[in-house]
């Protein structure tokens, strides 16, 4: 395991650490250790490193600079690790964490192969998650536990925004390339019930391997089929492979759609906005809805040098929103602390009346935007505009159809 840029606000943490964790003299009762312990998980060199990866933490470090880097005198830590996109990998840094350092909060879990390891070993700690990359809706619906909220988006919420959209537009073939692990097969069958429930059809499927730099062939096979929509069930550096691939065989240019599930704005700054000019996807968030969203936008900038993401807009607000739950109750105890944070609506730079469900899903708008002409585009951040709001209520599965043990029907 391998522990990085660990943050503390202040000195009186810092000397705490120097010694190895040796207990404060004035401990404060409420909070174990005097310190409250995050751990934030992340793929730091792999295909998700640059839409979530090292500038995740400093969203995280943010968040706790605004509520003054202390809760009821006790400071703040964080540790990160690199998961390297291996479940294996990210099981042993979160039981390193529990055991050795006595984290309170785990964030960040990216791949849903890897939330879904680290959330069992945090409910067998009862310790709490707050998932923020990982998509799978899976995660709050057959693997919901009392210890982890998932907190950005999910598959459920990102097909049916944009399946459904370009279904009803009339495009009723689509053939679907998913990632073969389980984030691409969740968002494959999320895909397939929305484009089937508004009337379309599955005329062809593949999965690719993740990671995977190469799509010629999977490309071909998509061409081939003939339909009116290639869904990428993929995210990260493989959407990025993908979408320069069918670039390059004038896919979209023959008059075939692509569909990108989970794209980020990074994702359309490597991609360009004359090969990704008119597509279509649904976002949790966007730096430019509002005054607010800019400013906190702009903080990020100056402080890492690039705009930020959805998932650390989403990193910002959960860990924020956490650490005031705490501030609220006076304890760390997980079950206390979660109670608190689904009792209190969100309301903060990435959510405006957002709440937690019962499932553990944290319900919040969405966003269905289109990608700018570089006509259109007054700036390198200048990348989408939005087409249609998806309320809160519908973009998410509803509890009616949800399979979580803790959903009373």
């Amino acid at each position: 395991m391998q522990l990085s840029r660990q943050f503390a606000i202040s000195a009186l943490s810092a000397a705490v650490i120097a010694a190895g964790y040796a207990p404060a003299l004035a401990a404060n009762e409420g909070i174990s250790d005097n310190e409250i312990r995050i751990g934030y998980l992340a793929d730091m060199s792999g295909v998700y490193r640059d839409p979530i990866g090292p500038l995740g933490q400093d969203a995280i470090e943010m968040a706790i600079e605004d509520i003054g880097g202390s809760v009821h005198g006790a400071d703040v830590v964080v540790f990160s690790a690199d998961d390297r996109n291996s479940p294996d990998v990210g099981s042993s840094v979160v039981r390193g964490w529990i055991d050795e350092r006595n984290v309170d909060m785990v964030t960040g879990l990216v791949a849903s192969s890897v939330t879904l390891a680290a959330v069992g070993l945090l409910e067998e700690a009862d310790k709490l998650g707050l998932v923020n990359g990982a998509v799978s809706s899976s995660v709050t619906n057959e693997h919901c536990s009392p210890n982890h909220i998932h907190w950005v988006y999910d598959t459920w919420a990102m097909s049916n925004g944009t399946a459904k959209a370009i279904t009803q537009e009339g495009y009723k073939n689509w053939y679907l390339l998913s990632a073969d692990y389980s984030f691409g097969h969740a968002l494959e069958a999320d895909v397939e019930r929305v484009v089937i429930e508004n009337g379309g059809t599955v005329v062809g499927r593949a999965r690719h391997p993740f990671p995977n730099n190469d799509f010629s062939s999977f490309m071909l096979q998509a061409q081939a089929s003939g339909a009116d929509v290639i869904a990428l069930n993929n995210a990260g550096g493989d959407t990025i492979n993908a979408v320069q691939t069918a670039g390059e065989f004038g896919i979209t240019q023959a008059g075939q759609i692509l569909a990108g599930m989970v794209l980020f704005s990074t994702d359309i700054r490597s991609i360009g906005l004359e090969n990704a000019q008119g597509l279509q996807f649904t976002k949790a968030w966007y730096y430019d809805l509002n005054d607010e969203t800019r400013a906190w936008a702009e903080r990020f900038r100056e402080r890492t040098g690039s705009m930020p993401t959805m998932v650390h807009a989403g990193l910002y607000s959960s860990t924020r929103h956490y650490l005031e739950a705490i501030e609220a109750t006076g304890t760390d105890d997980t079950q206390t602390v979660r109670q608190q944070m689904a009792d209190t609506p969100i309301n903060d730079v990435f959510a405006t009346g957002g709440y937690i469900r019962e499932d553990g899903r944290m319900v919040h708008d969405m966003y269905l935007v289109e990608v700018k002409t570089p006509e259109e585009s007054t700036d390198e951040d200048d990348l989408f505009r939005i087409v249609r709001t998806i309320p809160a209520e519908e973009a998410f599965r509803p509890l009616s159809e949800s399979v979580c043990p803790l959903v009373k029907n």
